[in-house]
């Protein structure tokens, strides 16, 4: 599985569980113009959440959102504004939530959802 599968199935996981978690998915891999992205957006009750999702295999070094750095939140920051520009409205309450992901070989995966992060 190379990288951009592996992320893939991270985001897979990711819904699954904000889903079970009782979010509902609005949309996966939201580019705005401007090179913002965002993996997941959800609503979380009355709560507009853009999600990152960070996978990782087990046994690597750190945790998967050590590497939601400064410039990675920026692109997410850019997606959420042009979310609400689609939207026409920013009178919502919204976060940037994370989602980790770490996979082992024939394991059930860990997930963690850090609401706020940044």
């Amino acid at each position: 599985m190379d990288a951009r599968q592996l992320g893939e199935l991270g985001e897979r996981i990711a819904c699954h569980y904000l889903r079970a978690d009782g979010c509902k998915i609005l949309r996966r891999n939201f580019r705005a113009p401007g090179g913002g992205e965002v993996d997941i957006v959800a609503r979380d009750g009355n709560v507009l959440c853009f999600v990152e999702v960070k996978t990782r295999r087990a046994g690597g070094v750190g945790r998967p959102s050590d590497a939601v750095d400064e410039c990675k939140q920026m692109l997410i920051e850019r997606g959420a504004d042009a979310w609400f520009k689609l939207l026409g409205r920013r009178d919502l309450r919204w976060r940037f939530d994370v989602v980790e992901v770490v996979l082992d070989d024939g394991c059930r995966p860990e997930v963690l959802r850090i609401n706020g992060f940044f």
